[in-house]
């Protein structure tokens, strides 16, 4: 039964992304937002809606150790899979202004955690506010940059703009079937965990982590088919700026996370990948398909070393 719940939250996570970015990006649209920007908040707010809906949860519930796995899983997965894969279709030519202000930005967002993390080996709710005035202070600058830009460039043709009521009900239907999947997603991997004897935080690394990162994996790769790889990258830096700022900043907010050991490794691990990334991407100013197919095979070695430690 725990494995039905479990596709039926990830069903729920995956549709209501779809929807929620649906609806959200047709607004954007109508406001001639360019593509980066719709990337870094519109789009990657959407798909990061079920990591924030499955740690929140996880928060609520107590299942503390789930709710940071699931981010720092996500962001690995975001950065090497999804990048990987969009480079793979078509390589993703990276603008100047992305590698000296946006990437960096992820970076920071990894080391603020780890830094809080290190001190006192917990995420309190002080940490957790340090993190969403952080995240207000991305969000006010991305905003800035759209009001900045939005004269200068135009929205993607292939963004669908749809009525304002059907715009509503794609949000709030979307945000209603996030909620009750991360839900579903919470209880059952926690019962499987349980049932195998596995921690907490292997599962939130492995299958939470992947089946809640299948959104940004989805839209992005569309995004690169259709030639639109600014708003792909913008959607996997975005999501993971999103991942650590504003969701593990809620979760600590209202419950104090404790942190293992295990978490800080992962959480250097994801410093060490997005430096990789970051040089792939500065070298060329574009990651290949070559370098693609290498942040696959990094990505796939680290599931090996996360399944035997």
């Amino acid at each position: 039964m725990n494995y039905l719940l479990l596709v039926a939250g990830f069903i729920l996570l995956i549709k209501g992304a779809d929807y929620f970015v649906d609806g959200s990006a047709s607004v954007a649209g109508k406001l001639r937002v360019p593509p980066l920007v719709i990337g870094l908040t519109v789009v990657a707010m959407g798909t990061s809606a079920p990591e924030c809906a499955v740690s929140v949860a996880a928060s609520f519930k107590g299942d503390n150790a789930v709710a940071i796995s699931n981010v720092i899983g996500s962001n690995i997965f975001n950065l090497m899979i999804v990048c990987g894969a969009c480079a793979v279709i078509c390589p993703l030519a990276v603008k100047a202004k992305v590698l000296k202000q946006e990437f960096p930005l992820s970076v920071l967002a990894t080391l603020l955690l780890l830094g809080g993390g290190a001190l006192g080996m917990e995420i309190g709710r002080l940490d957790g506010l340090v993190l969403l005035l952080v995240f207000l202070a991305f969000l006010v600058w991305v905003v800035r940059q759209a009001l900045k830009s939005r004269e200068h460039e135009n929205v993607a043709e292939e963004i669908k703009v749809q009525s304002g009521w059907l715009c509503l009900f794609y949000i709030l239907g979307g945000i209603a079937a996030i909620v009750l999947g991360g839900d579903l997603v919470v209880d059952s991997a926690t019962a499987i965990a349980e049932d195998f004897g596995l921690s907490q935080t292997l599962i939130g690394l492995t299958i939470v982590a992947m089946g809640t990162s299948l959104p940004e994996l989805v839209t992005s790769v569309v995004a690169a088919r259709k030639g639109q790889v600014d708003m792909a990258l913008g959607n996997v830096i975005g999501s993971n700026v999103f991942n650590i700022l504003l969701v593990l900043g809620l979760a600590g907010v209202i419950s104090p996370m404790g942190v293992l050991m295990e978490n800080l490794i992962d959480g250097i691990i994801l410093v060490g990948m997005s430096v990789i990334v970051w040089i792939f991407a500065w070298c060329r100013k574009e990651i290949s398909r070559t370098e693609g197919m290498i942040m696959i095979a990094v990505y796939a070695a680290y599931m090996g070393y996360i399944c035997i430690r």
